[in-house]
């Protein structure tokens, strides 16, 4: 029995929970109306698809893509996924579906680059990638220019990928024909001639920093620190920079960064003194001074930023490859993006890796590990990629080792022939 005093309350506790992709079939029925007096037939008009007469819903083109090209799956594992729920999905068709949808996609590539090129300040860079050559079982560079536009522009950012198969400079110039604006860029050659018809220079201090910061992680310059600590406060102003509007920030760059400008260019020229010709130090400090004039260019308005922007997926390059023939499906070499997927992911990636079917013999742990606990250690032989011996390949992989039994020291018939070295 309850006492008038007791109390009752409610635990709550909350857990992460996840609903697994569901592959599901949408009906459309179209009621038909024919009419005998004027033999006409009349029909619902059929809903505007990516692929007319497909299978594919924009849903299921949109997973295929997605997880290529932001979660890096490969179209096998793709097709894999789908036939563990019944769904057979040919990888060819998928392919075809990929270059479809590149294809679909490509006026609004061509539009976001005409919006790009009404920007009046841009960034630009560019990243080599490995490009997949087929029949040659090898990779080629190739590049991708990528464009941004400015920090403090009204609308939206954009950003469109150029792929080329050069490091060029005359793909800038072809991307950017008539443009006559400010270009935040680090000091790649490749963009001098660009400047040179009417392109102003803008200079990326993130660039002038690291010089300095990789001197200073290598040997804990002094000269280096000191250099840190005057650009650490250019960016301490432009912190309280960004949240203002155009006339604030001009006002805010010249009253407190312009003055800290020159006491910086000051300290690098009498620090260049000092220094030997050829030093690390001295190229880090001439880095910056032979570049003074487009680095500083930011402080004389609001509209600049102090460096580049950064453009690439997750804050950092990565290791991208392109596929050639979805590249030859674009109708022009301006896009979003060429779909990018890590490199380690491509080549024969359709088949096991080829360690897997060398003999292979039970991890060192794992024969210790049965040697106490009093069990026999298996057997292992050479492998179909499916299965070692008489055990599956999954719960073989668990606790042998790839080292091949060939790299073992092993006894010779021949007189006189000395063994190979023990390379572990």
């Amino acid at each position: 029995m309850r006492s008038g005093a007791c109390e009752g309350r409610e635990d709550i506790s909350e857990q992460l929970d996840i609903e697994p992709i569901r592959f599901f079939v949408h009906r459309h029925i179209r009621p038909q109306y024919a009419c005998r007096a004027c033999e006409t037939m009349t029909a619902a008009p059929i809903a505007a698809a990516v692929i007319d007469g497909g299978l594919a819903t924009p849903g299921l083109l949109s997973w295929v893509v997605t997880s290529k090209y932001l979660d890096h799956l490969p179209l096998y594992r793709l097709e894999e996924i789908a036939a563990r729920q019944g769904v057979k999905l040919a990888r060819s068709s998928l392919a075809d579906w990929v270059g479809r949808v590149g294809v679909a996609l490509q006026p609004l590539a061509d539009r976001l680059a005409e919006l790009l090129r009404q920007r009046l300040v841009l960034h630009a860079d560019e990243t080599p990638v490995a490009q997949l050559a087929p029949g040659t079982g090898k990779t080629k560079c190739a590049y991708l220019w990528a464009y941004r536009s400015g920090e403090f522009d009204e609308g939206p950012p954009i950003v469109v990928f150029d792929y080329q198969t050069s490091r060029e400079g005359s793909h800038v110039r072809d991307f950017l024909p008539d443009w006559k604006g400010h270009l935040v860029v680090d000091d790649y050659s490749g963009y001098k001639a660009s400047f040179k018809k009417g392109v102003t220079e803008v200079g990326c201090n993130a660039h002038a920093r690291r010089k300095f910061f990789d001197l200073h992680a290598a040997n804990q310059s002094s000269i280096a620190g000191q250099a840190l600590f005057y650009i650490a406060e250019l960016y301490e102003i432009e912190k309280r920079a960004k949240s203002l509007n155009v006339a604030q920030r001009e006002e805010l760059r010249l009253k407190e960064t312009v003055p800290k400008l020159k006491a910086y260019h000051n300290w690098l020229i009498l620090t260049r003194t000092t220094v030997a010709d050829g030093s690390s130090t001295a190229r880090a400090i001439d880095y910056s001074l032979k570049r003074w004039e487009s680095l500083s260019l930011f402080a004389s308005t609001g509209l600049l930023p102090i460096g580049r922007v950064e453009m690439w997926r997750g804050g950092s390059r990565q290791c991208i490859s392109v596929s050639a023939p979805f590249v030859w499906r674009c109708l022009t070499n301006i896009a979003i993006a060429p779909f990018p997927h890590p490199a380690r992911r491509t080549g024969r990636a359709d088949f096991p890796h080829p360690a897997l079917f060398q003999p292979i013999k039970p991890s060192h742990s794992h024969g210790r590990r049965c040697a106490a606990e009093g069990i026999s250690v298996p057997a292992f032989r050479i492998g179909t990629g499916r299965n070692t011996g008489d055990i599956p390949f999954l719960s073989c992989r668990a606790y042998a080792s790839t080292r091949s039994a060939n790299g073992a020291q092993r006894k010779h018939r021949s007189v006189g022939r000395p063994a190979p070295p023990d390379l572990g």
